[in-house]
């Protein structure tokens, strides 16, 4: 029996919640994109992202509904960034939100300790 705190809570590894963390904040500074307002939504989709990496082997987007989530991240049309966030700056989870959305927050940052604290309770 594995008493491991990420398997008991279906938490993403260490690694890929560290791996998505730090792309997430890259790719938000990268095109000018900042997170939502509600640091809870943020930590919720990196969380979302990094557990989808590790089960399926890439970030496929956790906030849409799939029929079969393998075959979604293998066509990568929805692995983040997915293709409307890369040609319209359109992110559906709120992860990457353009200055102007009403969400949209003042920070393209958080830490490893807020993701997780956010994503135990």
């Amino acid at each position: 029996m594995n008493t491991s705190t990420e398997s008991q809570t279906n938490q993403a590894t260490t690694k890929s919640l560290e791996a998505m963390r730090n792309f997430s904040e890259t790719y938000a500074k990268r095109t000018g994109t900042y997170f939502c307002v509600d640091p809870g939504v943020t930590a919720v989709v990196i969380e979302g992202l990094a557990k989808h990496k590790d089960d399926l082997g890439a970030p496929l987007c956790p906030c849409r509904h799939y029929e079969d989530k393998q075959a979604e991240a293998e066509a990568a049309y929805w692995n983040c960034p997915c293709v409307p966030m890369r040609e319209r700056k359109e992110c559906h989870c709120m992860l990457f939100l353009t200055e102007d959305n009403d969400f949209a927050g003042e920070r393209q940052d958080i830490s490893f300790e807020e993701i997780r604290s956010t994503t135990d309770q």
